[in-house]
């Protein structure tokens, strides 16, 4: 399908709607960040959100509401005729759309899928509106905590990645001719959510989507940074004594769950980032 890149500069017929067809039958994945915005707005912990709310543990907001027309099922948060009820702590997905954002050398981009624009087939009403560019659109849908919230958590990808890569090339592992773990790497890349949700385990999903962070702060970039800490400190102290060759597979291979189930949640290329990560580790000794 073709991609249309924009710049902010761009002028499209953008609008938000709390009640368009962009509620329904769409996959809306959530960050932790988001998780909790979402469970402040409701008034609910975010443990009962995610129990209520979300699908494979947190990474995506569940859609098992009242069919439209053409039958695609509402977002669990749509009230017929009303709206979206949790508006002001929807996530970025939800105020980009019918954008997307891709981040190449570390610079983000605007896009969207197909030749036209999404909202002119869906929401025809949209061609009555004013026009706005998309940095202004952007702006106004408060987009920029949530973007922040979303490449801190791109480098918490990698830093639990990391963590797999050390329990695999420098534990003796990799050296020792296994040719186990980058095989497992692979099928996980592809794997289920779901399957993969029950491969982490429920303590390793509540560490990754719904931290014990008690200083719960409204500044994105110093919760990530803390849940960063978090999870690193529970690698730690969970793989820090793993002696044997059969510990440390099971090691690598859980926290490479992680890193990739978090990877799913922020909505990136799963198992292309397997695979890249598998080429690396090839690069560095390890075999397949």
């Amino acid at each position: 399908m073709q991609t249309t890149k924009l710049s902010t500069q761009s002028i499209l017929p953008l609008t938000c709607s709390r009640s368009g067809s962009c509620c329904f039958g769409k996959a809306v994945m959530l960050n932790p960040w988001e998780l909790l915005r979402f469970s402040k707005e409701k008034k609910i912990t975010a443990k009962e959100f995610r129990d209520l709310y979300c699908e494979f543990g947190g990474i995506r907001l569940r859609f098992n509401g009242k069919p439209d027309k053409k039958g695609q099922q509402a977002c669990s948060q749509y009230v017929d005729n009303v709206g979206c009820s949790v508006h002001q702590g929807r996530p970025l997905a939800c105020r980009l759309y019918p954008l997307g954002r891709q981040i190449q050398f570390d610079k983000a981009h605007y896009i969207y899928q197909g030749d036209k624009f999404p909202c002119l087939t869906d929401c025809a009403e949209v061609l009555e509106l004013p026009q706005l560019s998309v940095g202004e659109y952007l702006k106004g849908q408060e987009v920029d905590p949530f973007e922040k919230a979303q490449d801190e958590y791109l480098m918490v990808m990698q830093n639990i990645a990391d963590i797999a890569f050390e329990l695999l090339l420098d534990s003796g592992l990799a050296a020792s001719g296994d040719t186990k773990t980058l095989r497992v790497w692979r099928e996980i890349g592809i794997e289920n959510p779901e399957v993969l949700a029950q491969r982490i385990g429920p303590e390793w999903l509540d560490c990754l989507m719904i931290p014990a962070i008690s200083d719960e702060t409204e500044d994105p970039i110093t919760f990530v940074q803390k849940h960063n800490d978090l999870l690193l400190l529970k690698a730690q102290e969970e793989f820090g004594t793993v002696q044997t060759l059969e510990e440390l597979h099971q090691a690598s291979v859980l926290i490479m769950g992680v890193a990739l189930h978090l990877s799913r949640g922020l909505g990136a290329d799963t198992k292309g980032i397997s695979e890249l990560w598998i080429e690396t580790a090839k690069s560095h000794g390890a075999k397949e």
